[in-house]
């Protein structure tokens, strides 16, 4: 199978999937296991929202993706992660170079770091063509001005030779979307994009991202701790604590009947309107360290309904199923008892 054919040339394989990943660091204090058995997939036209707090494994899952983790001191251990079928991990980094960016592109969480101060956002817009496509510094100018129209930076002819300061973080957020749009990718890996922008922003950029996911089809993985940015853009979500993946489920599914005890304390945490004048709520404690995990299930030191069993063994991640025991597609949860969650 080579990565060159299309999607619709890969009947019933996932666009990108990962699958059963490992990755630790090596420290001082022992191997901190940042990701532990990570696995989910993502498709033509779907988005995936990965959830969780810092520290969570989300962003070295990404990391991890598009083969820009620094080792050392992190370290695969386990897993795949598979391009149209095609396990990246086993690729030599010729051919992984030409997957990351053409093929897998990434929006960085701090734009105003992810770009380069001394040159202008023209001249980084277009080095994806020079380099990619060999296109001439004209060529590629012309191209840059095409895509800061494409995400509504105005008067982008007499812009593109501006650099990053000179614009605003909304703006800068933009030119990184443009960036990782130029080669039109199969994959856009989002992290933590609104992150430091304004509500008004947040939403305008939220809405940019998705009016260009159904113009090119691309699967999207957006990664954020921030429930309620997700809500009107995500088909399915994967919630992440300690490393593990705890939930899976349809966006809606989730927000209606969360099936894990962390998930629900995320849920309360959200600002309502029928709540005005109430103390917000917050999951007691604060994630584990890394090194040092739990026994049994991470989140058993913050989690009220914890029992015996919830501090001695790992719940596996199981399928969730009705009261009668029908089931409910893309629905997964790695608790004791999720049977009480979601329907107690």
């Amino acid at each position: 199978m080579s990565i060159e054919m299309t999607k619709a040339e890969v009947p019933g394989v996932p666009l990108l999937e990962v699958r059963d990943l490992h990755v630790e660091f090596r420290t001082r204090d022992g191997a901190a296991k940042a990701v532990n058995g990570v696995s989910y997939t993502v498709d033509a036209g779907e988005t995936l929202a990965v959830l969780g707090e810092s520290g969570s494994g989300k962003s070295v899952t990404a990391q991890t993706i598009m083969g820009i983790l620094d080792t050392p001191p992190g370290k695969i251990t386990g897993g795949q992660i598979l391009f149209r079928g095609e396990d990246m991990l086993t690729m030599s980094e010729e051919q992984r170079r030409r997957i990351r960016g053409d093929k897998i592109a990434m929006i960085f969480q701090d734009a105003l770091s992810a770009l380069n101060p001394v040159l202008s956002v023209g001249f980084q817009l277009g080095e994806m063509f020079r380099v990619h496509r060999g296109m001439s510094r004209k060529e590629s100018k012309a191209k840059a001005i095409e895509l800061m129209d494409r995400v509504r930076i105005p008067a982008a002819r007499e812009r593109v030779g501006d650099y990053p300061h000179q614009f605003s973080g909304g703006m800068r957020q933009r030119i990184m979307i443009a960036m990782a749009l130029a080669l039109e990718p199969d994959v856009i890996i989002a992290d933590e994009p609104t992150t430091a922008l304004d509500v008004t922003v947040q939403a305008q950029v939220m809405d940019l991202l998705a009016e260009l996911q159904r113009d090119f089809n691309m699967g999207l993985i957006l990664i954020t701790h921030d429930l309620g940015v997700v809500a009107d853009v995500a088909d399915k979500i994967a919630v992440m604590y300690a490393g593990r993946i705890v939930e899976n489920a349809p966006v809606h599914e989730l927000y209606k009947r969360p099936a894990h005890p962390y998930t629900r304390g995320l849920l309360d945490s959200i600002p309502r309107l029928d709540h005005k004048g109430q103390e917000l709520y917050a999951i007691k404690g604060l994630p584990p360290t890394l090194t040092a995990i739990p026994a049994g299930c991470a989140f058993n030191p913050r989690c009220a309904q914890a029992r015996d069993v919830c501090r001695s063994e790992i719940p596996p991640l199981a399928d969730v199923t009705e009261q009668d025991g029908g089931p409910i597609g893309g629905r997964t949860s790695a608790c004791h008892f999720w049977k009480e969650t979601i329907h107690g």
